[in-house]
């Protein structure tokens, strides 16, 4: 049996409802369902030179900026890249149930991330799932944002994450429960572990049996909005060949806040703890490293943002933002070239031509160095355009 379903859309989706309501949907749903789209388009232009080598084409870190791979020990290189994949896409169906309960179910994408395109003759990017859950009540199941992270302080930038550096990010499979200012969330493991005297070489284990577990609270008081996350997690590492078998408690503590200034803001952050690996700074460092015993020694790190937004006027504001990374000195165990901190220092310039359409441009420099003292530089400018639709 073929039911059509209502569509419910955004005020500036009104075309694409025109189309989205002449479909039908199969199934045994209620026909109280409603369809939410929304999204946007982002073009980017970035022009980057690194001092210490080239990051290759087709990189990731050529898209965004990621602190672990500013390039250190090799030439200078200036190139640039323009590119439309972090243009943004999601779907939401909700419902109400006889009791009252609503029935929520979520799914976003774009194209960041994928490895099927090329730069040579068409520029052509898979699709790739950012975000997918179902909400009922007080409950989340599904591919959403770390628990521990707090997106009230990423700032408006062209760039993807603006403070990379010094936050936590991290989106995957979790089971949430909200109450009130507390959640509570049961998260997707993964231990990342770097081999003796490995540097920078990363080994992603999958052999975490426990998941991680994060508790955040947040609140607002007045113009202050702030968040305590916390995390408890184990690492573990089974190599039969090479004779591991290691396990290891890791925890952490982000701190979180947004203070509104009239129009203005200041949004700041301090993330700490011991074995943190890929939550903070996008796998800046791993979780721990290998000892010669063929046992697990957690890597601590601490990371810091601050990003001040100006508003001028209804059309313009200007973004400062400094975000750092301090990895522990392991030197005996990681060797010379492993990361010692990193940290990036920006500003841009937003003019809004409508509410739903803005440019900007931005520039910025971050800084890698490693235990050795080698450092690196990643200079760029960069230009983005953005329609939220």
């Amino acid at each position: 049996m073929m039911i059509a379903k209502r569509i419910k859309t955004l005020p500036a989706l009104s075309s694409g409802a025109l189309l989205l309501s002449t479909l039908a949907f199969s199934g045994t749903a209620t026909a109280n369902t409603e369809f939410t789209v929304g999204g946007y388009l982002k073009v980017d232009a970035l022009t980057t030179r690194t001092t210490g080598g080239s990051i290759p084409s087709g990189s990731i870190g050529r898209d965004f900026y990621i602190p672990g791979l500013t390039p250190v020990g090799g030439a200078s290189n200036t190139y640039t890249d323009i590119h439309a994949r972090e243009s943004r896409f999601w779907f939401n169906a909700s419902q109400t149930t006889a009791t009252g309960d609503t029935i929520e179910g979520y799914v976003e994408f774009d194209f960041l991330g994928t490895a099927s395109g090329d730069k040579r003759v068409t520029n052509s990017y898979a699709p790739r799932m950012r975000r997918a859950f179902i909400r009922y009540g007080n409950w989340l199941a599904g591919q959403e944002w770390s628990n521990f992270q707090d997106l009230a302080i990423i700032p408006e930038a062209p760039d993807f994450i603006g403070v990379a550096d010094g936050t936590v990010f991290a989106r995957q499979p979790q089971i949430r429960y909200t109450s009130g200012s507390w959640s509570f969330a049961v998260e997707q493991p993964e231990t990342t572990v770097t081999p003796l005297q490995g540097g920078s070489q990363r080994i992603t284990t999958g052999d975490t049996a426990m998941p991680d577990l994060t508790a955040r609270y947040q609140n607002r008081i007045n113009n202050v909005h702030y968040s305590v996350a916390g995390i408890v997690r184990r690492l573990e590492y089974r190599d039969e060949a090479a004779g591991i078998s290691a396990t290891e408690n890791a925890y952490g503590i982000n701190l979180t806040t947004r203070i509104d200034i009239g129009r203005h803001d200041i949004r700041a952050g301090l993330v700490s703890g011991t074995g943190l690996g890929r939550y903070v700074a996008v796998n800046l460092t791993n979780g721990a490293v290998v000892t010669p015993d063929l046992n697990l020694d957690t890597i601590d790190i601490t990371a810091a943002s601050v990003a001040y937004r100006h508003v001028w006027s209804d059309q313009i504001s200007t973004n400062l933002m400094y975000s750092y990374a301090n990895i522990e000195r392991k030197e005996d165990l990681t060797g010379p070239s492993a990361t010692r901190s990193t940290q990036r220092v920006a500003a841009n310039l937003m003019y809004r031509i409508h509410p739903q359409l803005a440019v900007g441009g931005e520039i910025s420099r971050a800084t890698r160095e490693l235990l050795s003292g080698a450092e690196g530089h990643l200079d760029r400018v960069q230009f983005s355009a953005i329609y939220n639709f």
